[in-house]
């Protein structure tokens, strides 16, 4: 019994000896592991297209020229003629002070002017007589060079007095606003009874004549130059009202906190119905031009630059290529150089590509086929 045990496991070990050497054999007939299927994408030919930017931006109706009112005195204001919105006219009288200091201040020049008068009448006749005595030589040079030294002086101090008695005056004018222009008061910044400085705006006026739409635009609109551009304005509240201008003025200065640059646009004719506040829609006139445009998820990024895949359709090949865009539309972009004719692009499945791989062009549909 023993050698039969012994030839029966002898027959197992051979047995699973020959079933390795199968597994080994299989595997060197099978060859080396699958290779890495291509990557299909989607591309498109690079082709150029008439681009007009749609623009259309809110802004209102200012006039040209605006001015802040202020009196050239400081007191209480005693009066108030106009209300916002009146029309005024250069000369008139819009506001006034309580007069009560400067008349004061006249009163007290009229006295000191009446003083030099005296003074230099005694000076004149005085000089009037060492001038005589002198002739008879009668007197001395001294007192001579005295006489004649106090009427100078005299007749200087009376000059300063009525200088005074002028400016004292003019002061008592000046208690009296006016507007300036011939406008329309847009503001007003006082009330009666309030006791004002010098210099501190007591209305805004603005004046008859040119008329200005301005609009707050966002900064990354104003990539070139605007000034001259034309621009369509229509009335928002009646859209029918429509008038025409040109970009006339850009601020140089941004708003930190809006990130807008005001910009005017200077109105050839103004419609009676744009009044001042109005508010107005403008879109500036501007040609279409030939640019390439791409659907947004054909956009790659590169070292921090916006770039495109491009297919080689002989060696399907992908290759990366940066651009430079002009715009960033609602789900597509407008590229401004880097791309030509007959090129293609891929604008799907370009998240895991890597330079010179091969990849598997999907062709779209053709319209109506069934999927």
């Amino acid at each position: 019994m023993g050698w039969a045990k012994a030839l029966y496991r002898q027959g197992r070990f051979g047995a699973a000896l020959g079933q390795r050497g199968a597994a080994r054999a299989a595997c060197s007939e099978a060859g080396p592991p699958p290779a890495r299927p291509e990557t299909r994408v989607k591309a498109e030919k690079v082709a150029l297209s008439d681009y007009l930017p749609g623009i259309s931006l809110t802004g209102e109706i200012r006039a040209r020229v605006q001015a802040d009112v202020a009196f050239r005195v400081g007191g209480k204001i005693v009066a108030r003629t106009v209300e916002v919105g009146d029309h005024v006219a250069k000369d008139q009288v819009i506001a006034r002070l309580d007069p009560q200091d400067q008349q004061a201040a006249i009163e007290s020049a009229r006295a000191a002017v009446a003083a030099a008068e005296a003074d230099l009448a005694q000076a004149r006749a005085t000089f009037d007589r060492q001038q005589s005595l002198m002739g008879q030589q009668l007197t001395t040079r001294r007192d001579f060079d005295q006489a004649e030294a106090n009427f100078r002086t005299a007749t200087a101090n009376l000059e300063a007095a009525r200088a005074r008695l002028a400016n004292a005056e003019e002061q008592l004018g000046f208690t009296e606003l006016r507007a300036g222009m011939d406008g329309i008061v847009t503001a007003r910044h006082v009330e009666v009874g309030q006791v004002v400085a010098q210099g501190q705006k007591i209305f805004t006026v603005a004046a008859d004549g040119e008329r200005d739409a301005v609009f707050r635009v966002d900064e990354r609109i104003l990539i070139k130059d605007p000034t001259g551009v034309a621009v369509k304005l229509q009335l928002l509240a009646d859209p029918a009202v429509v008038a025409t201008g040109t970009v006339r003025e850009v601020a140089p200065a941004v708003d930190p906190q809006a990130g807008t640059v005001e910009v005017k646009i200077g109105l050839a004719e103004t419609p009676p119905a744009m009044t001042l506040g109005a508010a107005v829609a403008g879109s500036p006139e501007i040609a279409a031009r030939p640019m390439v445009i791409l659907p947004w998820n054909a956009l790659y990024e590169t070292e921090g630059k916006p770039a495109v895949w491009l297919v080689d359709r002989e060696r399907r090949t992908v290759a990366l290529r940066v651009v430079e865009i002009e715009r960033y539309d609602a789900g597509r972009v407008v590229v401004a150089s880097g791309l030509k004719g007959d090129e293609w692009v891929v604008t799907a499945g370009n998240q895991l590509l890597s330079p010179g791989e091969t990849v598997a062009i999907v062709e779209e549909p053709a319209p109506g086929a069934r999927p």
